[in-house]
């Protein structure tokens, strides 16, 4: 008599209609699924005659060393340099980490999303990418993966984020601006569809508003996180009948950006604009003028979210604290001396 073959997990997916990682999960008695879906599920696993081997599950998930790193832009300096750290970790504990440039396509990071569960992906750091849907990690955080947010979250999302703290670094290099005796000034780069700008221009604004600096001092202007959008963003501002003196930047791609705009009205940067960033790449320092930027510690943010899913991996949990990490203001030149009277700039081509 010819034996009957051995049911798989994909016989009960087919016969309770639910996914494979939603029979995966029952299997494994997470509380992540419903009652009443898992209740079908332990009948259909009944019905096929299915016998779980949890020895050799426990042996696939031991050997399960693959982690995703999915990272919104690597022409980027600054997420260059935070996948570096998040590599050495993963390095030194003998994971080989997956890495994904989606540049800045949400289409792209959920083709790649998917395919990384389907190769049964261990854990996940990603910075998603602009216009993410809210809802685009649900999936994920259904079918148990660990997931952490590098640099950017998405409102209401409840996965641990690992970020700085950029409403005071955008305080402190406003204040900075300000002290340096500048009082129209400008936002420059973003884009309000990210939690992170709302963050910046909300610690800019602050600095402005203690100081008695109003909105019709101040211009902000929405651009590319790139040197071409802090080239577009300045000469914008540079258009104005009242245009700044000082602008604090997205990041230091921006305010490399607007320097490089500077010149090609014939302005130079620190001397007759003042520009500060954000970030604080290792470009910054050897910038003509040196970038004054806010410091952030990248490669140990890396570190933080690579250290945070491995535990998060041992642990078998999806939840984990936020963490936000220091900044400081590094002076440099681009801001040029105290100002003892405002220049005004007069056109595009020159200043007064």
């Amino acid at each position: 008599m010819a034996s009957r073959a051995k049911a798989t997990i994909l016989d009960i997916a087919r016969e309770a209609g639910v996914s494979k990682s939603t029979v995966s999960l029952v299997l494994q008695g997470s509380g992540l699924i419903r009652p009443e879906t898992a209740n079908r599920v332990r009948k259909a696993i009944e019905d096929v005659g299915y016998v779980y081997n949890r020895g050799a599950a426990n042996l696939r998930k031991a050997h399960s060393n693959v982690i995703g790193m999915v990272i919104n832009d690597l022409t980027n300096p600054f997420f260059a340099e935070l996948a570096v750290g998040m590599e050495r970790v993963f390095q030194s504990a003998g994971i080989v980490p997956f890495i994904a440039n989606t540049a800045e396509n949400p289409v792209r990071q959920e083709e790649v999303l998917k395919s990384l569960m389907e190769q049964d992906v261990a854990g996940l750091i990603v910075s998603p990418a602009r216009g993410t849907r809210p809802d685009a990690f649900r999936r994920l955080e259904t079918a148990g993966i660990p997931v952490v947010f590098a640099m950017r979250r998405l409102p209401e999302s409840r996965i641990p984020v690992i970020a700085p703290d950029n409403h005071r670094g955008a305080y402190l290099a406003t204040r900075h601006l300000i002290a340096k005796g500048h009082r129209r000034l400008a936002f420059l780069g973003g884009s309000s569809d990210l939690v992170v700008y709302h963050e910046r221009l909300g610690g800019f604004r602050e600095a402005c508003e203690a100081e008695g600096i109003g909105p019709d001092e101040t211009a902000i202007v929405e651009g590319e996180t790139s040197r071409r959008g802090g080239m577009a963003c300045l000469d914008a501002v540079l258009a104005l009948p009242q245009p700044p003196t000082g602008a604090l930047c997205f990041n230091d791609a921006v305010a490399f950006g607007a320097m490089l705009a500077l010149r090609k009205q014939g302005l130079e940067p620190g001397r007759d604009f003042a520009v500060v960033g954000f970030d604080d790449v290792v470009e910054a320092e050897h910038y003509i003028p040196a970038l004054t930027s806010v410091a952030v510690d990248t490669p140990g943010l890396g570190e933080r979210a690579a250290h945070v899913v491995l535990k998060m991996i041992q642990s078998r949990t999806t939840r984990a604290e936020d963490h936000i990490g220091a900044v400081n203001l590094v002076v440099r030149e681009s801001c040029g001396p105290n100002r003892s009277h405002e220049t005004r700039i007069h056109s595009p081509g020159g200043a007064a």
